[in-house]
């Protein structure tokens, strides 16, 4: 308070002093001012001189470099020799025409013209013309046509053949002398000033219109009566004596008793002279009345701004009482961030720690039993899973810190939902599968399965929701994820996608569920203390379904779980759907999904077969024997792994002891099928198929079947492996670990590398071996010397059958900016590190099969 009414009181007393200062200061300013106005007149004269004559010579100079780069491009445009005389001068009278020259000639060395449009010229002072031009410069001069009308000359050099034999010096264009005067404004009555053009003798290019003698050094003798003490004869003097020393000259002329200030400077291409006179008489009025407007305004200024002064004093009380107010809620919301962040570093501390806590021992024992190969094997397992992990949490990180500056931005690019949610469920299967929880897939009316947008970020989102599912869904809880789509309202190339993702987990708080999309948000630590996380993923999943112009909806209950509703607005892919169409089959499917059951009949009716469903096994058996026994039997059974009562395994076997071997049954399941191969065939289950059931999916499951003609295959899907033996890869790596690593991997695909230690030797290895000896190029981006991107340009800009080769970027650079960078410096696809083995198997098997 204390310091309040100290503050009001040095306020109130600096107001006074300031508006004490104030009339001091503006009475001052006010006599000060009148006093130097007629000082100020002869200053304010010169440099606006001096001003408007550099401008004008300097536009005489800029237009005169315009129009003759006209006439050199003529030329340029026009070489000697390029075309006959006839089709040349036809050439330079049309690119003359159309840049407004009104005369166009041909000049001799000795100055002959030979007119190619417009009337013969004649020079008026052709010797200085001359000689510049036959030395190769530029020049402009005075001329007359035949009418005796003046016209301004511009030559270039040139040597065009002349009709009478002979080559000309210059090429010579001419417009009107009043060109130059409207150009430069010499005869603009509003001004302040008036301009001539004068030669080195004084006689007139072009004058101003009260100037009726023919010579201006006359008419210097015949009206000014004083030249600040010299005589006409002195004046013209010194004025020549500057014109040959090439310098300005400046000086105040009187007639009677107006003072005039006169300035004299040279103008480029010519053996011109720029003439420049300003009265006096105007500006002085201007400046007396300008100082009878000072006077008067300082007075009602001096009271604008004591008026002002008091204002900003109440106001500034105002504002300070607002600022103290903001500035505590900024303190407090300082601490509020200052806690998040202090929160979020030390769960950050502990679900990094947890992760390498676990490489690091792991380690350990791997090292301690280094003979026991199972166990190694265990450890390096563990191992690699939580790397993976660790890479999670590095990656959200990462990309919140991209987001909360702007830099993140969407990769477009083709993406198959088929391929996408086989991938996710592979990713999740582990997790799902070691906390026993029942995880179920469904999709339907899938219109369009290959969809534009960024593939990685899309993938991302939904990695982001069934992880959470998953981690927060107790064992043996429950995880729905489905997928369909819509008509959008954008338009027939876009299909609205939702996505849905459900849990029967533990749920979040009403409170929670406002703030879940902000950054480092996680529920209390009491009831998520033993889940790893940032606290980033759903702020990043938000941004991300923003940018791809969507929307996330959340649904939740503490104890019941939750519900995401994605909705996206997709482009669809120009991509040819494959069309598939099998055999008029009939076919049974069976799961406990009512809703699976009927969009997967659908999506079979769609490839040409016949479908019946039902939701359990004992069903399923009944309804396949008395087919069987009417001779009408299904052609292929697909069958749901886990089915209640019954399960899939026992329904098979039931299903083989009373139909024989003869039906195919296929198992559905969104479930590792390793876990059960051995059992599913043992009791005559012929293969599996993996949800979700999207149509093509079902098609090539089934088509095996028709392909082979066999109605049993000997054997199940085996995992496609790649064999590049005999293929020789150039690495560019500069750090020597990250390419043992590389050489390792790489190596047991049958790959042979060379090691490039930087961009540099990169480019230099492959400069020296000859074509075709390497097959691609797999390319770091940040190396010493020279980087990834600049050698991929070095390597494409080489005049080499083989410059094209794939190159491969291999980087821990990897965002989606990253990746287009890397594709617009040349490269052909990108893969991140840690390196993914099956990425870059499938990657150069794409590229080296091209």
């Amino acid at each position: 308070m204390n310091n309040n009414k100290k503050t009001l009181r040095f306020l109130m007393v600096s107001l006074i002093a300031v508006s004490i200062l104030c009339v001091c200061i503006f009475s001052f300013l006010a006599f000060y001012m009148n006093q130097r106005s007629g000082e100020t007149i002869n200053s304010v004269g010169k440099i606006y001189m001096s001003g408007m004559s550099q401008q004008i010579s300097k536009h005489f100079e800029t237009t005169m470099d315009l129009r003759l780069s006209q006439l050199e491009a003529l030329v340029e445009t026009n070489l000697p020799g390029s075309v006959n005389r006839d089709a040349l001068t036809e050439n330079l009278v049309y690119s003359a025409r159309a840049r407004g020259f009104e005369h166009l000639a041909l000049c001799s060395a000795d100055g002959g013209f030979e007119t190619l449009y417009g009337s013969d010229l004649t020079v008026t002072d052709p010797e200085p013309f001359l000689s510049s031009l036959n030395a190769g410069e530029k020049k402009i001069a005075v001329g007359t046509d035949p009418a005796g009308n003046r016209v301004v000359l511009m030559g270039v050099p040139c040597a065009y053949p002349m009709s009478g034999g002979g080559t000309c010096a210059a090429l010579v264009a001419a417009l009107p002398v009043d060109y130059i005067s409207d150009t430069l404004s010499l005869d603009d009555e509003d001004g302040m000033m008036y301009s001539h053009i004068i030669r080195q003798d004084g006689s007139f290019v072009i004058r101003n219109g009260e100037a009726y003698r023919d010579n201006y050094f006359d008419r210097i003798y015949a009206i000014y009566d004083e030249l600040g003490g010299r005589d006409a004869g002195q004046h013209v003097q010194e004025l020549q004596a500057a014109m040959d020393a090439g310098e300005d000259y400046s000086t105040v002329l009187v007639i009677g008793k107006e003072r005039r200030h006169l300035l004299c400077t040279k103008l480029s291409y010519s053996e011109w002279y720029l003439v420049v006179v300003m009265p006096y008489g105007t500006l002085n009025e201007e400046i007396a009345h300008l100082s009878h407007q000072w006077s008067s305004m300082a007075i009602a200024g001096c009271v604008v701004v004591l008026a002002a002064l008091l204002l900003i004093f109440f106001r500034y009380i105002q504002i300070t009482k607002q600022q103290l107010a903001e500035l505590e809620q900024a303190r407090q919301d300082a601490v509020s961030a200052n806690k998040a962040k202090s929160e979020f570093l030390s769960n950050m501390s502990h679900d990094i720690r947890t992760p390498m806590n676990a490489i690091v021992g792991m380690t350990a024992i791997a090292t301690a039993n280094i003979e026991n190969q199972q166990q190694v094997q265990h450890c390096l397992k563990k191992i690699a899973l939580s790397s993976k992990h660790l890479l999670n949490l590095i990656n959200d990180v990462l990309d919140m810190s991209k987001i909360e500056s702007g830099k993140m931005t969407l990769n477009i690019d083709q993406l198959s939902l088929r391929e996408m949610m086989d991938g996710i469920v592979n990713i999740v299967q582990p997790q799902v599968h070691a906390k026993q929880q029942q995880f179920d897939i469904f999709i339907h009316d899938i219109v369009s399965e290959n969809v534009c947008c960024d593939s990685v970020r899309l993938n991302q989102v939904v990695l982001n929701l069934l992880s959470n599912a998953v981690k927060f869904t107790p064992v043996e809880g429950r995880i729905h994820i489905a997928l369909y789509q819509e008509p959008s309202p954008k338009g027939e190339d876009f299909i609205r996608t939702h996505l849905l993702v459900k849990d029967s987990g533990i749920g979040m708080s009403p409170e929670f569920q406002a703030k879940i999309f902000d950054s480092f948000s996680r529920e209390d630590s009491r009831r998520v203390q033993r889940t790893e996380g940032t606290g980033l993923g759903m702020a990043i999943t938000k941004f991300i379904v923003d940018a791809m112009g969507g929307t996330i909806q959340l649904h939740s209950e503490q104890g019941k779980g939750s519900e995401f509703h994605v909705t996206l607005d997709l482009e669809k892919s120009t991509v040819q759907e494959a069309d598939m169409v099998l055999p008029n089959w009939n076919m049974l499917v069976v799961d406990d999904d009512r809703e699976l059951c009927e969009s997967t009949v659908a999506s079979l009716k769609s490839i040409g077969l016949h479908a019946e469903w039902t939701l359990d096994g004992e069903s399923a058996v009944r309804m396949a024997e008395e087919r069987f026994l009417r001779h009408d039997g299904y052609h292929i059974i697909l069958l749901d792994w886990k089915l209640p009562r019954m399960d899939g395994i026992e329904t098979a076997r039931e299903l083989r002891r009373r139909l024989g071997e003869n039906i195919p049954i296929l198992l559905i399941s969104a479930y590792d099928w390793g876990d059960i191969e051995a059992e599913a065939k043992s009791v005559g289950i012929n293969g599996f198929i993996s949800k979700p059931l999207f149509k093509s999916t079902l098609f090539y499951g089934l088509r095996p079947f028709v392909d082979t003609g066999e109605t049993v295959p000997e054997n199940l899907p085996q995992e496609h492996v790649a064999d590049f033996s005999g293929r020789r890869i150039l690495l560019a790596e500069d750090n020597e670990l990250n390419w043992e690593i590389a050489d390792e991997l790489l190596t047991s695909l049958g790959l042979e590398l060379d090691w490039a230690e930087n961009g540099k030797i990169c480019v230099e290895k492959f400069s020296a071996a000859a074509p075709g000896y390497y097959d691609a190029v797999l390319m770091d981006l940040r190396m010493p010397i020279m980087t990834g991107y600049e050698a991929t340009q070095a390597i494409r800009a080489l005049d080499r059958p083989d410059a094209s080769l794939p190159i491969i970027a291999m980087t821990a650079d990897a965002f989606s900016e990253d990746i287009q960078r890397c594709l617009d410096a040349g490269m052909n696809a990108h893969i991140s590190k840690p390196i993914d083995l099956r990425e870059v198997s499938r990657l150069l098997e794409k590229y080296l099969d091209q």
